[in-house]
């Protein structure tokens, strides 16, 4: 029988006691009720009224309770009718087996199609089509099938799981990581058991919580109103359905799951701990809470019930598929995808800016984008974006391209490609990366323009790069820089983001044991990581769509972007997480580089320092803090959204705003409640900051000179580097 074919031999006709059973076993049915129950309140209700088939499905409807509405049975004055005959002959149709299947589901319509019309519709206000507790028939040769499928692919993904290790390709496991969790939580539980007053008052607040929700749920199952004890967040997607508001029994679930997320939240913030080991209990609580999510479950998300008992499982089957590929894709660890990839192509629809590559390393290309106005101004713009992620964020598409709006701006633009890197990057250093990246890119941009100093912009990283190398040539006595642009970017770690809950002695000797056996840090990694600071979203969400729904997600472009992400060579990220997050040596003074102790007070320029409002990995707050480190003059903006919209934000979107506020000095709260709210993109107020120090403008410049010719077209070769 070919899959998913529902059709079979007809068998002989059954004896009248067969047929009878038959025809109830394909009745709907009320869950957790037998068939019997639910017709015999059928039939009080035909016998009141024999001769009006409609009002008498109405009243046994009724009779079996609001979730469920099973056929009333035949009753022998009907029988006698003229019509009965043929109606007897439709409903004893060849006994064949079946189970239960949600009322809605593709089972359902298959059955529907070959069975009469209801005798009347649903009334108004009827839900029962996404009720799960609903039911109707469902094949068992393909729930059996899909059974037997499921195992089979089931294996193939722990095979896909077990071969790298096996063949010793895939790096051994660390076990610090869980070890650190354990012990992190135990210290929070040891601070609510060692003192037994502590521990009853917080075990009396959790008892009268859960008494709570308990008086209020029996309210709702007895049919009463009952007012939630407690409601998701309004941004909340996990608890959107229906079903988790309107059926007793998941929303219980629900409020049950809100309730213990919020005790356990109190149960960390409470414990009397350092600021560092409650930062990690609380990143380690979220995780565990999110994953324990019930909607993350196939019995208790009304949403994946009804899809599963609807198709038979087939839902669960291609979501084992998927996994399969996930894990094999991986390498042997599950890659999680976010976007259907295949749409896009670097070259082709992202990153798609005309310009050529000039100039090339170990560590980067240069890219130089063609003019499209006239005149340009007189000072190019050099870009330094993160190597932790890939430069064309910002040039994602047409319309949210900030490099193709700064060259209609009338800037000449030149952007560093970070390389991919391997094995032979691994002893590449901060300072490699300096010298090889900002301080060679600036040397050709002035050799190509021929002109002294640069605009130069940096990003996230990027920008701590370059406040390195401000701090480099400062005490250098270089100057090829005429003003510095900063994009969510530290250089004061003391307030840092979420990032610095894996930052510690002991998590960063675990990261260099880790690097120390292939030299770099693979880029799954530092994307799990970034994932696992909003798991809800980038992480379960998906879990549920791809793995239990079964569907593939959507194209879409900033998703594929994020899940493109380089490797990190060991030397250059070791330095970083302990020079930066670790012993916050930068802004202090403290950091040395190639031999140089950096002072960023010397740094004189004039600087515009962009941050984010909802910024979780460099938040505001840091940023400002960051902006008092300079010597010179700063400009502080503060971005609407978070840390990649607050930046991709064109003009012509209309979205998010900006404020202004003068230098950014004193108290951080302070400077925002006096700060000026602008609607819009912070792009045009740059512009304008720009143009103030660009001298006059010139004739537009033709990409490239003698010495550096153009090597290949923008977006290069490097950036396409996937592992």
């Amino acid at each position: 029988m070919a899959k998913g074919d529902s059709s079979k031999p007809k068998a002989p006709s059954a004896p009248r006691g067969a047929a009878r059973r038959s025809k109830a076993a394909a009745e709907p049915v009320e869950a957790g009720r037998p068939r019997s129950a639910a017709a015999k309140a059928a039939k009080p209700a035909v016998k009141q009224a024999p001769a009006h088939a409609a009002p008498a499905k109405a009243s046994a409807a009724k009779a079996a309770g609001a979730s469920a509405r099973p056929r009333p049975a035949k009753s022998r004055t009907a029988a006698k009718s003229p019509a009965a005959p043929s109606a007897a002959a439709a409903a004893t149709p060849p006994a064949r087996p079946h189970l239960v299947a949600i009322e809605g589901g593709a089972a359902q319509r298959q059955a529907a199609a070959q069975s009469p019309a209801p005798a009347a519709a649903a009334g108004a206000g009827d839900h029962g089509s996404d009720d799960p507790f609903r039911f109707r028939a469902m094949d068992v040769e393909r729930l059996s099938s899909n059974v037997a499928r499921m195992i089979e692919l089931g294996g193939k993904a722990f095979a896909a799981y077990m071969k790298p290790r096996e063949t010793g390709s895939h790096p051994s496991e660390q076990p610090e990581g869980l070890a650190d969790i354990v012990k992190t939580l135990g210290l929070v539980a040891e601070f609510w058991l060692k003192d037994p007053q502590r521990a009853m008052t917080i075990q009396s607040e959790f008892t009268s919580r859960y008494m709570e929700l308990w008086a209020a749920s029996l309210k709702m199952m007895g049919g009463e109103k009952a007012e939630p004890v407690v409601k998701p967040d309004a941004r909340d997607n996990r608890f959107k359905d229906r079903q988790w508001s309107d059926n007793a029994f998941f929303d219980f679930l629900k409020q049950f799951y809100l309730v213990t997320t919020g005790l356990a939240e109190r149960f960390v913030e409470r414990a009397d701990l350092d600021g560092h080991t409650k930062h990690k209990a609380g990143f380690y609580m979220r995780q565990i809470v999110n994953a324990l999510s019930p909607s993350n479950f196939v019995p208790t998300n009304p949403e994946l019930l009804r899809e599963t008992i609807g198709s038979s499982g087939e839902n669960l089957v291609r979501g084992m598929q998927l996994l399969a590929e996930d894990i094999e894709r991986g390498g042997g660890d599950l890659k999680i995808r976010q976007s259907d990839d295949s749409p896009f192509a670097l070259g082709k629809n992202l990153a798609v800016t005309p310009g050529k590559v000039i100039y090339e390393n170990d560590l980067m290309q240069l890219i130089q984008y063609s003019p499209t106005t006239e005149k340009v101004g007189a000072v190019p713009l050099l870009i330094i974006p993160p190597w932790i992620n890939k430069f064309y964020i910002l040039d994602l598409v047409q319309d949210k391209s900030f490099i193709k709006w700064a060259v209609d701006q009338g800037l000449t633009v030149f952007v560093v490609s970070w390389v991919n890197p391997d094995q032979r990057h691994a002893r590449k250093s901060f300072a490699d990366y300096m010298h090889e990246g900002p301080i060679a890119a600036l040397k050709v941009v002035g050799e190509v323009t021929g002109q002294k100093r640069s605009h130069v912009i940096g990003y996230c990283v990027g920008g701590t790069l370059l406040a390195v190398t401000l701090g480099y040539m400062a005490a250098k006595g270089i100057d090829l820089v005429e003003t510095a642009t900063f994009f969510t970017t530290q250089v004061d770690f003391t307030h840092a983001g979420d990032l610095k809950v894996f930052v510690d002695e002991d998590q960063i000797q675990t990261l260099e044991k880790r690097m120390a056996q292939t030299g770099y840090l693979e880029g799954s990694q530092m994307a799990n990581a970034f994932n696992m600071l909003r798991s809800n979203d980038l992480i379960w969400s998906y879990v549920v769509n791809n793995y239990m729904k079964g569907k593939t997600p959507m194209p879409f472009d900033l998703l594929y972007w994020n899940a493109d992400s380089p490797r990190m060579p060991a030397a250059n990220h070791s330095f970083y997480l302990r020079h930066c997050y670790l012993n916050n040596d930068l802004s202090s003074g403290r950091m040395e580089v190639d031999g140089e102790k950096l002072d960023l007070k010397k740094v004189k320029v004039p600087v515009y320092n962009l941050a984010a409002r909802e910024d979780h990995i460099a938040p505001a707050r840091s940023v400002f803090l960051g902006s008092s480190a300079f010597g010179g003059p700063v400009e502080y903006v503060m971005a609407g959204s978070g840390h990649i919209a607050g930046v991709v934000n064109p003009p012509a979107k209309g979205k998010y705003q900006h404020w202004t506020g003068g230098p950014p000095v004193g108290d951080f709260d302070a400077w925002v409640a006096k700060a000026t709210e602008h609607p819009g993109s912070w792009w045009p107020h740059w512009r304008e900051w720009i143009r103030r120090h660009d001298g006059k403008e010139v004739a537009a410049r033709a990409i490239g000179n003698k010495k550096h010719r153009p090597i290949e077209d923008a977006p290069g070769r490097y950036v396409k580097v996937k592992y």
